[in-house]
């Protein structure tokens, strides 16, 4: 079987808080052909693993490149690798994607609010303009 998941089913597997359902999402991905997993499925799998389980950034970090190093997993690397660079420097997943996405796009700066996203994507070498 080829699965696309949910987040719900990765939040499963990593933190294993509910021994049943982790057992299931474990299965479900074991035995899968493929596992597709979209951008803004990492993005709330990154969210939750700091906001509600309280993981530190390296560890949310490490349970994406563990997912990342799983054989029969598509993504899209080059957008994920950009929001794992924001988020080890102290930044936020999401922002990463965000702007990478964007650039993929044609947009060739990243035009924010927040300072930190701004600064962080400014130090990586990337055109940026606080608003």
């Amino acid at each position: 079987m080829r699965v696309a998941v949910d987040t719900n089913v990765l939040v499963r597997a990593v933190v294993r808080d509910d021994a049943a359902q982790a057992r299931v999402a474990t299965k479900v991905l074991t035995d899968a052909e493929l596992i597709a997993v979209a951008l803004p499925c990492l993005c709330e799998l990154v969210w939750v693993l700091l906001r509600v389980y309280a993981f530190q950034a390296e560890d949310a970090a490490a349970a994406i490149r563990a997912l990342m190093a799983t054989g029969n997993v598509a993504m899209n690397r080059p957008a994920v690798e950009a929001g794992l660079l924001v988020l080890e420097a102290g930044g936020d997943f999401a922002d990463g994607v965000i702007a990478y996405e964007g650039a993929w796009l044609g947009g060739d700066t990243f035009v924010s609010f927040d300072k930190r996203a701004i600064a962080l994507l400014k130090a990586q070498g990337q055109s940026t303009r606080l608003l």
